[in-house]
């Protein structure tokens, strides 16, 4: 069987207590904190207990995050270049929302967020049989809004004003994607 967490050019893993550095960088990084929602910074030992959880499986810690590494040419080294994680994730409806972060300017725009995104897409339809994925994304992130509709999701709705900023308030986009495979309750 293959393994549905890997393509020839990334791989999705686990974090591992090594990862408390680079998590405690990533989560610290005020110029991504918009992106996720963060206004308070996160201490190494806030970041040491949730690695110290993450082997809970997603039923039960509700969540779910992978490191992205980019394979270099060698295939030998693997190089941490983001993470990618389901979250809000609810058993009953099968569903879950999905945020990226690709943390350095240096590895973006190289196809990393797509090939991640494809491979947890898979993931959480194929092994987690996951009836639907959603994401949120403010309004004027186009970067992030072709990504998610490049991987299959729908403008489901607009959230005005939802999200204060320095300048004002911006409206977040709503998009979802439904799996194609879920059979549950149709006929």
């Amino acid at each position: 069987m293959a393994n549905t967490l890997e393509s020839n050019i990334i791989k999705l893993r686990a974090p591992e207590p090594s990862d408390v550095d680079l998590l405690y960088s990533w989560e610290n990084n005020m110029e991504i904190w918009k992106v996720s929602n963060t206004l308070t910074p996160f201490s190494r030992f806030v970041l040491k207990k949730y690695i110290e959880t993450s082997h809970l499986d997603i039923w039960e810690a509700k969540q779910l995050r992978l490191i992205i590494e980019a394979k270099t040419q060698s295939s030998l080294m693997h190089v941490p270049v983001g993470s990618i994680d389901l979250f809000d994730f609810d058993p009953f409806h099968l569903r879950a929302g999905i945020g990226i972060l690709i943390a350095n300017a240096e590895y973006r725009q190289k196809g990393y967020a797509k090939e991640a995104l494809a491979l947890l897409i898979r993931y959480a339809f194929e092994t987690l049989q996951l009836h639907q994925l959603y994401c949120n994304i403010e309004s004027g992130n186009d970067v992030s809004f072709q990504l998610f509709q490049s991987a299959g999701f729908q403008q489901i709705g607009v959230k005005k004003d939802w999200l204060k900023r320095t300048d004002g308030w911006h409206d977040e986009v709503m998009l979802q994607r439904i799996n194609p495979m879920s059979t549950f309750g149709k006929s």
